[in-house]
């Protein structure tokens, strides 16, 4: 009975061990050097879905900037395993409506102990990390592709200055956004909060497996309170969430946004 107490004990303290790790917040990434230049800019265009007009007005105000490439840095939670929530901070870069990569790392303790390389770049999907590594998978392609466009929700002028985007009207709460993947059009169903006119939340059926082209999920896209990105009122906090569990599995609070930044090298590099 001693020694079981003695086990008990030392597993309660592992636990607590284990647990008090994950409250450390990792420091973020050293600053990215490049500035944002002064951003070209375009009006309104008229004939959009009501919802969307208003929206755009008021993220932006009248003038829409041509954003061409973006690099975001910040701290998140993530849930890889088990659905324990990690801290983490993340690096990601677009060219924007075309390319993207993300690099994470989850930490304990603020060390970190999961790096995650990951993006769709030059048309192909790519996953690196102690878990595994997948390389243009048909299943991830697609999926990689709507990470794409989801993540222009923190640069959405993308999807108005990009001419093979288009909105459509459904009501005045929602619109659909078609993008572009491979040789069709996939969509995501975008619904607008009716007091502040901002995006609440865009889904889209997904692939989540890689190989596994027989079933996507509903994923779900949120954007969550926090403070706004300079110069617009676009929130600078968002998560993702696949329905069947039910629960974010990262949010992702950006601290860092430059954009037009020549990002050619930097897209094509692995980690920070």
């Amino acid at each position: 009975m001693k020694i079981l107490y003695i086990v008990l004990i030392i597993l309660a303290g592992l636990i607590f061990i284990g647990w008090l790790g994950l409250q450390f917040k990792p420091a973020p990434f050293p600053a990215y050097a490049a500035q944002t230049p002064e951003f070209k800019t375009i009006p309104v265009p008229e004939n959009l879905p009501t919802p969307v007009e208003r929206f755009y007005r008021a993220a932006y105000g009248d003038n829409i900037p041509v954003i061409e490439s973006a690099v975001f840095q910040g701290r998140a939670t993530i849930r890889p395993f088990f659905n324990i929530p990690l801290p983490a901070r993340f690096v990601f870069v677009h060219n924007a409506g075309k390319d993207y990569r993300h690099y994470i790392e989850a930490t304990w303790f603020g060390l970190p102990i999961l790096k995650v390389n990951e993006g769709y770049v030059d048309g192909a999907s790519f996953f690196e990390a102690p878990i595994g590594k997948i390389y243009d998978d048909a299943a991830i392609n697609q999926a990689a592709n709507l990470a794409v466009w989801a993540e222009a929700g923190w640069f959405p002028s993308i999807w108005l200055t990009d001419e093979r985007v288009r909105w459509e009207a459904v009501d005045d709460r929602t619109a659909l956004l078609f993008v572009p993947f491979e040789d069709r059009m996939e969509n995501f169903v975008v619904r607008f909060n009716p007091e502040t006119g901002m995006i609440d939340n865009m889904e889209a059926m997904r692939y989540r497996d890689s190989g596994d082209q027989a079933r996507k999920i509903l994923w779900i896209t949120t954007t969550e309170e926090g403070p706004n990105i300079e110069g617009t009122n676009i929130s600078s906090v968002g998560s993702a969430t696949w329905l069947d569990q039910g629960k974010p599995w990262a949010t992702f609070k950006l601290e860092e946004a430059h954009y037009n930044a020549d990002v050619s090298e930097y897209i094509h590099q692995k980690g920070r």
